[in-house]
């Protein structure tokens, strides 16, 4: 992100916002709510157009691709959000199975591709449930489920335990941290401190919209020795 800045009218949600993400990095944007977290996010698949600035993301430049290849960002991505978007009045299996039939996956693939995500989450059991019947920490299992189906090169969370007790938000962060030491880039927005001080990764902190530039150390003055 290059000097990015999102406005609403006359609102501005973020300014002047200058961000390098590795590949295969877990980086955490952290900051109160209100700050632009997922403003930030929402820019990065073109969820939001930027208002001024560039987004590069792998080799593609935002600001330039037609609305026909949209898409094609689109699935370099998985999505994770904190009401976990799953459609209620279908099961498990097939919120997480749209995923592939829309990349165009043969229902022989998709069969055991969906069975794999869901063993990996601890969630296989429940694959023919539907989402009310589960617990918010099942549900949001079940949507890391939806996804890392399409093999996405980069994982963006959206306060990804906001709704959730203490035990399963340890659990959601534990996939996470476990899907970046498998080679997968990693972005999770989150206002919990406690989420920062158990995860190794780096953190980028946003303030109403800005990063703010580091304070300069300030060495503290000791008297002259007289010698």
């Amino acid at each position: 992100m290059f000097h990015v800045h999102k406005r609403y009218g006359s609102h501005i949600a973020l300014a002047d916002i200058n961000l390098d993400v590795e590949k295969n990095e877990l980086l955490l944007i952290n900051g109160a709510s209100g700050a632009g977290k997922s403003t930030l996010l929402k820019l990065l698949y073109k969820g939001e157009a930027a208002s001024e600035g560039q987004i590069i993301v792998g080799g593609m430049n935002l600001s330039r691709i037609s609305s026909g290849k949209t898409p094609f960002l689109r699935r370099k991505f998985g999505i994770i959000f904190q009401d976990y978007k799953l459609i209620p009045g279908i099961t498990v299996f097939e919120n997480i199975s749209l995923v592939l039939e829309v990349a165009g996956n043969k229902p022989s693939y998709i069969q055991k591709k969906v069975k794999s995500v869901l063993r990996m989450v601890g969630m296989e059991e429940k694959i023919g449930s539907l989402p009310p019947s589960l617990s918010g920490g099942e549900q949001q299992r079940v949507a890391v489920a939806r996804a890392i189906a399409g093999g996405p090169d980069i994982i963006l969370a959206d306060e990804p335990t906001g709704s959730l007790d203490p035990n399963s938000a340890d659990t959601i962060i534990n996939l996470l941290t476990t899907l970046n030491s498998q080679g997968v880039t990693v972005i999770i927005a989150t206002h919990d401190q406690s989420i920062i001080n158990k995860t190794k990764g780096r953190v980028c902190y946003l303030e109403k919209g800005r990063i703010p530039r580091p304070r300069p150390v300030e060495f503290e003055k000791k008297p002259a020795i007289t010698i």
